[in-house]
Order: C-alpha cells, then sequence, then structure tokens
C-alpha cells in the first residue's frame, strides 16, 4: 500500500539569537521559502506550521501552505503534532507518515528527504526514523553543538550524546577519529503519525534533560528510532552573522556542496 507522506516545517518567529529569522532574506527570498521551496521537490504535500501571522502571510505571499499553531508548543515535534492534525481536518487526507524539517536549513537536499522515506515503505512497523553522517574530522567529534549516536547493528539508534560515543579505551582521543566510525545526528525526523501522537504525550525524560536532546526521551520510552545515512552535511542558520557569511559567499555554493 502506498503511504501517504506530509512535511511539516515548524517556524516560529521569536529567537533570542536571531528575531524573525524565518523572514530573513537570503538572496531576494526569505528563508521560510528557501526551505519550502526545497522540500516540496520530495514531498508534495508541503505545510509550514507557525504561530505568527508574519510568517504565515509570507508563506501564502508565495504560494505555500500554511498552517497555524500554538504560540504554547515545547518543541518542533509537538508542533507537527498539532500541524498535522489540522492540515487532515481541512484536506481529509489521513497521512501515514510526518516528515518534521527544520525552518532553518534553506540547504537541504531533496535527495535527504527522499531517503528518509524509504524505511516507511520497506518496513510498515518504523515508528520514528532520522538521518545520521559519518564524522571525519576531530572537531565534529568532540563538539558539544553536534549530537552524536550510537547504532546497533540494524541501524537503530541506540543513544544519542553530545559527547564522543563510544570512547575508545586506552587510546588518546586524537586517535578515536582514526580507530571507530562515527556518527552525527542530522536533526531530521519522520514518524508515523499515531507514533507521533503517542510521542507528544511523554513528559520529558531525564536522559533528555541531561543531554538536552529531545530524541532521548522516545528512546528512554521504548520506542525506535530507524537512521539512514546521508552524505550530504547540512548548514543550519542561527545568528545574523552565520547569515551574512553564506550570502557574501554565495548561496550557490552551499546548495551545491550541501
Amino acid at each position: 500500500m502506498t503511504k501517504k507522506f506530509i512535511a511539516i516545517i515548524p517556524s516560529r518567529y521569536g529567537s533570542s539569537r536571531f528575531p524573525g529569522k524565518p523572514l530573513a532574506d537570503i538572496a531576494g527570498k526569505p528563508m521560510i521559502q528557501r526551505v519550502y521551496e526545497q522540500v516540496i521537490q520530495a514531498v508534495n504535500e508541503t505545510w509550514v506550521a507557525t504561530d505568527d501571522e508574519r510568517i504565515a502571510d509570507a508563506v501564502r505571499g508565495f504560494g505555500g501552505k500554511v498552517v497555524m499553531t500554538s504560540v504554547d508548543h515545547r518543541s518542533g515535534t509537538d508542533r507537527c503534532a498539532e500541524a498535522v492534525q489540522k492540515v487532515t481536518r481541512e484536506t481529509g487526507i489521513d497521512f501515514d507518515v510526518v516528515i518534521n524539517v527544520q525552518g532553518d536549513e534553506p540547504f537541504i537536499q531533496p535527495e535527504q528527504i527522499t531517503i528518509l522515506q524509504k524505511p516507511f515503505c520497506d518496513e510498515p512497523k518504523t515508528e520514528i526514523a532520522t538521518l545520521v553522517q559519518k564524522i571525519d574530522r576531530s572537531e565534529v567529534l568532540f563538539n558539544p553543538a553536534e549530537a552524536k549516536v550510537a547504532l546497533d547493528i540494524h541501524g537503530n539508534a541506540l543513544f544519542f550524546s553530545r559527547m564522543p560515543i563510544p570512547m575508545v579505551f586506552k587510546s588518546e582521543e586524537k586517535e578515536w577519529i582514526n580507530k571507530f566510525q562515527y556518527f552525527c545526528h542530522v536533526g531530521i525526523y519522520a514518524y508515523r503519525t499515531d507514533i507521533l501522537m503517542k510521542i507528544c504525550q511523554l513528559p520529558e525524560s531525564l536522559l533528555e534533560k541531561a543531554e538536552s536532546l529531545e530524541q532521548l526521551r522516545w528512546l528512554e520510552n521504548g520506542y525506535t528510532i530507524q537512521t539512514v545515512a546521508t552524505d550530504h552535511s547540512t548548514v543550519g542558520i542561527d545568528t545574523p552573522e552565520e547569515l551574512e557569511k553564506i550570502v557574501a559567499d554565495g548561496i550557490e555554493k552551499y546548495y551545491a556542496k550541501y
């Protein structure tokens, strides 16, 4: 049976480091439009979920689909859950899988979203899927801003951490990268819709609080996260300075490289 996929881009106006980020201009287009145009190449039903009318107006302005959601959500995952329920009521379509794409990654590749759909087509019991990428530089391995993930033999996530996992016993840290194949997490998720509704009801977990990684809440409660490897890096934009550098470099470079 053909799966019905929907991609949702959670987008909020407020940001301590970059207020109004979704509307920031990138070579003549707002950031949210850049993200939307990449995602819709891979998923016909692509919607922006926001709590701000300025963002909603911008999306309508470039012909995109938008759904208004609560201002009280604790994460993009929760916003996706409300959004898919509203879109289902509006369209009459029951979606099997929800893909959550961050609204600050305008250079995401459509291929990354396509390969994230594959586990759900191959195995109906897939609950959650996410992307990972091989780490080949120590500066990434030891950067706490980059979440690392340990995998089982089937490619399921065992644990996520801001620290390198595992450590290579009796080896100097500078040698770890040469002695073990590490993976970093690429923060794009896909959830079976019924599983999405369940995980949004879970209370914050102890592991999640410790690492500040929401996916640990799902693992701690027994859910399975299938990983899919990608060769593409993603470039999130967190500050005006980062955006200025990207524009100065020329955005074509980032579409081609990433």
